[in-house]
């Protein structure tokens, strides 16, 4: 299922946020024009990784999109006149929703996704943590066909989940794929049948928000070293990351559970 938003009557779309628990819903609400981004979308998409980020009641994101399609990309007529501008999605000390450039959020992304996904719709999947597709969903990162090139994040994470031949093969050719090459690419974790991939990835996202958030947060920092920086980075930062996090009032929540035979309730510090 989508949610119960009704469609956008402004003709830019909007993107539209709501808590629901320790979730923060972030949802793409155009479908009439298969919430192409425009540049008001881009803008209030940047604003609403922000917010999550800055929400401390908010553990998780949970990334969607209204209506039948989750992005058919960018709406290159209302985009194109700002194309290059430094600032297209996201203005100094805003959240990447590409987590591209810092600030980098520290919290996760659960994104759900179904029919057509084009070009920023998989950039911020990629961008996301866990990805759950309806098995409906149409892929293509076709920047090539309009004569621009992929700059959310594409060629370095295609590249990087499905090696320099399988990427080369859809992001040079602006093919589309479906969600078994997805899968079988990395780029996507769970496919459902259509209309429920928003239920699958909200129930992951509970899963998550269950955790101990500062060991979440830790674990997506350390994680992001490794890639970024290398694996020994990651390694020398393990002691003391996990010293730190033993003095966490969530570790001794998370001990005293254990003893209790019961579920931790984690308070975030």
């Amino acid at each position: 299922m989508s949610s119960v938003h009704e469609a956008s009557l402004h003709e830019d779309g909007e993107i539209i946020t709501r808590r629901e628990g320790e979730i923060f819903v972030i949802g793409l609400n155009r479908p009439a024009k298969y919430n192409g981004f425009t540049p008001k979308m881009l803008r209030e998409m940047a604003a609403a990784y922000t917010a999550f980020e800055a929400d401390e009641g908010a553990r998780v994101a949970l990334l969607y999109a209204e209506g039948k399609h989750f992005t058919a990309g960018l709406d290159l007529p209302k985009v194109a006149p700002l194309m290059g501008d430094n600032n297209l999605l996201v203005e100094p000390g805003q959240i990447d929703p590409c987590n591209n450039v810092p600030p980098y959020r520290s919290k996760p992304v659960v994104a759900a996704v179904q029919g057509i996904t084009y070009t920023i719709g998989i950039e911020l999947m990629l961008a996301a943590d866990i990805v759950v597709a309806a098995s409906d969903c149409r892929f293509s990162q076709l920047e090539v066909k309009r004569g621009i090139m992929a700059t959310g994040g594409a060629t370095i994470r295609m590249v990087e989940r499905a090696g320099w031949g399988n990427a080369m093969r859809y992001l040079l050719t602006g093919d589309e794929f479906d969600c078994a090459t997805a899968l079988r690419f990395g780029f996507i974790q769970e496919v459902v049948e259509p209309g429920q991939q928003y239920a699958a990835a909200k129930a992951i996202a509970e899963r998550i928000a269950a955790q101990a958030p500062l060991a979440v947060s830790a674990t997506l920092l350390n994680s992001r070293i490794s890639i970024e920086q290398s694996p020994a980075a990651a390694v020398a930062a393990f002691h003391p990351t996990q010293k730190a996090l033993m003095k966490s009032e969530d570790v001794k929540e998370g001990v005293q559970s254990f003893i209790e035979r019961r579920a931790a309730k984690f308070k975030g510090r």
